[in-house]
């Protein structure tokens, strides 16, 4: 039953990421603030909160049981790299020729916007809720930092290519679910920590698209629609 129930969590996760496909249908030329797009950031942050008990018989000790008793011996590191992923392929595709929604420069000024603001979240929650890691190494664990970074990457990749490349949320979205995924596998993270960390990356890299200023080049989208 718990394995079953496990299988769930981690299909639902993708879900929510996948959901963020719903905005590019109504996107403007520059993405600005609508309360709805306030869901699936804070959903994720509230069940990682939520799911986030120290109890012998708490829902992430039951998850972390589940890892260790079918998958004890695994261990990559390809997480480590996949968490920049995103990025790599939003310049990647941009110096392929295939433009992005935002210029050079304005999109490099949300990237660092966005990444202060989701580093400095992480660090301050990460010192203050003082919460072991399962695997016991350090009191560090809460919330998943490289979850954040892979969320936070796969919505500035959503938000530039989503328009033109429609299914690029499915591709974005999927491939950080798939960084969480690693990280408790690797037995380095809780489900609630993963969660949150989810949550946290999307809405820094959301609010730096909702306070930027665009003050290099014009505004007009940085592509035509094929």
């Amino acid at each position: 039953m718990k394995k079953w129930l496990l299988f769930f969590l981690c299909t639902s996760f993708l879900s929510f990421g996948h959901a963020q496909i719903r905005d590019s249908i109504i996107a403007p030329p520059y993405p600005s603030f609508t309360v709805r797009q306030l869901s699936l950031p804070l959903t994720l942050a509230v069940l990682g909160v939520a799911a986030n008990g120290n109890g012998r018989e708490s829902f992430k000790k039951e998850v972390a049981e589940e890892r260790n008793e079918h998958m004890a011996k695994f261990h990559t590191s390809v997480d480590n790299y996949l968490q920049f992923a995103p990025l790599a392929i939003a310049y990647g595709l941009d110096a392929a020729g295939v433009k992005s929604k935002t210029d050079l420069l304005n999109r490099s000024a949300i990237l660092v916007k966005g990444e202060l603001l989701m580093m400095g979240s992480v660090s301050i929650l990460k010192k203050y809720t003082h919460q072991l890691r399962p695997d016991g190494s350090t009191y560090n664990s809460f919330p998943s930092g490289h979850t954040a970074q892979a969320f936070a990457a796969a919505t500035l990749l959503s938000e530039e290519y989503k328009d033109r490349l429609p299914w690029m949320p499915y591709a974005a979205y999927g491939l950080a679910s798939g960084v969480g995924m690693l990280r408790m596998a690797n037995n380095r993270h809780y489900i609630s920590d993963v969660l949150l960390g989810a949550g946290i990356g999307i809405l820094s890299m959301k609010v730096a698209y909702w306070t930027h200023q665009y003050k290099w080049g014009k505004h007009t989208t940085h592509f035509e629609n094929p």
